[in-house]
């Protein structure tokens, strides 16, 4: 599991590397379907990742959220290059980098970087959650008052899980949650690892917005689920998750279920 780890670390900072050094260029981009943009340096540090992982591992799949390879084995990389593309290119530094190690669909090594301010968060299996070397814990916040909690879910682009009432953002406050959207799910989801936030909440099928957080967060203490409770893979398309100090993960869920849409 080291070996795992410590390769991904030392990847991690690389494609930090790249991605800190492109910022400050203004990256031009172009417009997916779904109305995210792309980047040169989506592609660059998916390639990147691509090209160590085949390296190092032959056997190993890769699923990257721009390009993949070899899919289909037992152990597979899932990799999302730059997490906040939008925020990436409209000069805001809130993206980050995200890798996580699944077998069978559950993973059992990841790791975030936000190389901006220098931030390495990993897990483990079994082994706890860390940032910068120093083990981290999600809040104990036992109800949702004076929360802070990310909401992905607002947004209507793409192919959502569910869609959320208007009304859930109100009934969300009357309990007395704070919420933001952050154009980057990846990284609130880590602070809730180390206890800033209490829960991010994401309605998209991209399994590799889920991936390393679910391993992350629940080495820190925390609880990560489909947006219906359940298990679920993180090398195939998932349905969406919340990631929560476990504390207030059901209350959560009861909200979404009273809120969703019909379909």
């Amino acid at each position: 599991m080291n070996e795992y780890l410590e390769f991904a670390k030392d990847l991690a900072k690389e494609a930090g590397s790249i991605m800190y050094e492109n910022f400050l260029t203004n990256p031009a981009k172009e417009w997916k379907e779904d109305r995210t943009p792309l980047t040169f340096t989506d592609t660059q540090i998916n390639r990147l990742v691509i090209e160590r992982i085949s390296a190092s591992f032959p056997d190993h799949s890769v699923l990257g959220e721009e390009e993949s390879h070899n899919l289909g084995g037992e152990m597979t990389w899932v990799c999302d290059p730059v997490d906040g593309t939008m925020a990436f290119s409209h000069g805001l530094p809130i993206s980050t980098f995200s890798l996580a190690l699944t077998r069978a669909g559950k993973p059992i090594v990841g790791v975030v970087y936000d190389p901006y301010i220098k931030r390495l968060f990993w897990a483990s299996k079994g082994e706890g959650a860390f940032l910068n070397g120093d083990q981290i814990h999600v809040s104990q916040s036992e109800s949702l008052e004076n929360t802070l909690i990310d909401l992905e879910a607002i947004g209507e682009s793409g192919q959502p899980v569910i869609k959320l009432k208007p009304d859930f953002l109100p009934a969300l406050t009357a309990l007395g949650a704070n919420s933001t959207r952050l154009w980057s799910v990846i990284l609130p989801s880590v602070l809730v690892a180390s206890g800033q936030f209490s829960a991010t909440l994401f309605v998209h099928t991209k399994p590799e917005d889920g991936a390393s957080i679910k391993i992350i967060v629940e080495e820190a203490g925390g609880k990560v689920t489909d947006l219906f409770g359940r298990e679920q893979r993180y090398d195939q398309p998932t349905n969406g998750f919340l990631a929560s100090n476990g504390k207030i993960h059901q209350q959560l869920l009861n909200l979404i279920a009273e809120y969703t849409v019909d379909k």
